[in-house]
């Protein structure tokens, strides 16, 4: 058994035996005092936070959200045990910006750091078994996904701890065809661990904001992620002491690929607009993105990113399966959609036959030669 599979049995099993504690403690209160649990019942709804609220103690300066929220709960969703609470994560998707810690070497506090490919990146089963006990983003997602036994709940949780094998394609065709991105601006939009904008570091972006739906992902992996590279990188052979004490020295400086990142959560709408209310508004030379077509529903506001903050004569170079079975998104249909709103040439720049048939796309305005 992988090592993902493995943690996601601790999880469910921790989820079970809790499950089971909890429901001989209702069973012991209703006999006891049935009153009292109805009120507990009554005020549970009014004492919780809605999802989407961030709560970091000693951090309130360094978080930056929108007033802007979505206007009702549109979204069918997946999964779901309970409607109302799933809409209330959807209407609080806000756009949220998160500062980096002073101090480096706390984002990476019992975190154990991978790498492929010259790219380093926290242990995502570790960082699960970490928050199968409550996150403190009032977001759940672990134990919800575990007892879901689903990767993605739309509207709640859209799959950012999993790094999806499309981004290793799209990792490939950047280095492979030398794709210039120095001195660019850009965006790793539904990042995840945000390997693309990595990488983008990495090869001389000017500037690179990594975005994803969930406030969990953004806190516990992506930033992380890029906090290792930033930091990783100039003593990667030392020995574990060694590493230890010139963290802690490096932790006191700012690191300089650092200072070129912000980091974001939130529904993509609610995104768009915050980069729009920027002065002056936001444009990006380049925007990566992998795996974000999975879903028809999410094609309008996932085609109103490309066409508000892509740039003039920017790309968006998107890696995805050519179909996503039970969820209805592909290749074929995203192409249509695009095609039939006439903003964007099309373009595929490589398939992939090997398992399930994958692909790379670009995009850009009509005004470029299609």
């Amino acid at each position: 058994m992988s090592d993902t599979g493995r943690a996601r049995e601790v999880v469910a099993t921790r989820l079970q035996r809790k499950g089971e504690t909890e429901s001989r403690s209702a069973e012991c209160e209703l006999h006891e005092d049935s009153p009292n649990l109805i009120n507990k019942e009554e005020n549970s709804e009014a004492n919780k936070l809605p999802l989407g609220d961030e709560v970091q103690t000693g951090t309130t300066d360094n978080v930056k959200e929108t007033e802007l929220m979505t206007s009702s709960c549109k979204t069918n969703t997946f999964n779901s045990g309970n409607r109302s609470h799933d809409c209330l994560a959807e209407e609080k998707a806000l756009a949220t910006e998160h500062k980096p810690p002073e101090d480096v070497s706390k984002a990476l506090e019992n975190k154990i750091v991978e790498s492929i490919s010259g790219l380093h990146f926290v242990n995502v089963s570790v960082v699960e078994m970490t928050l199968s006990e409550g996150d403190s983003y009032s977001e759940n997602i672990v134990n919800r996904t575990v007892t879901s036994k689903s990767d993605l709940i739309s509207g709640v949780y859209e799959g950012g701890m999993k790094i999806w094998e499309c981004t290793f394609d799209l990792i490939k065709y950047l280095e492979d065809h030398d794709i210039d991105l120095e001195g660019k601006s850009v965006l790793d939009l539904g990042c995840g661990a945000g390997l693309l904008g990595i990488l983008a570091l990495k090869r001389k972006a000017k500037e690179v904001h990594f975005q994803d739906y969930n406030s969990t992902v953004i806190g516990e992996i992506t930033l992380p992620n890029a906090l290792a590279n930033c930091d990783i990188d100039e003593f990667s052979e030392c020995s574990e002491e060694e590493h230890s004490l010139k963290r802690q020295r490096k932790s006191k400086s700012k690191a300089g690929l650092l200072s070129k990142c912000r980091f974001f959560s939130g529904e993509w709408s609610q995104f768009m607009r915050l980069m729009q209310n920027e002065v002056p508004p936001k444009k990006y030379d380049i925007i990566l993105t992998s795996e974000t077509i999975y879903n028809p529903d999410y094609y309008n506001a996932l085609h109103d990113v490309f066409q508000n903050l892509l740039a003039k004569n920017g790309t968006v170079y998107l890696a995805t399966k050519s179909h996503y079975f039970g969820v209805g998104g592909g290749v074929h249909v995203f192409e249509t959609f695009v095609k039939k709103k006439e903003v964007f040439c099309i373009k595929t720049l490589k398939v992939y036959d090997d398992g399930l048939q994958r692909q790379l796309l670009s995009l850009f305005h009509e005004n470029k030669v299609c």
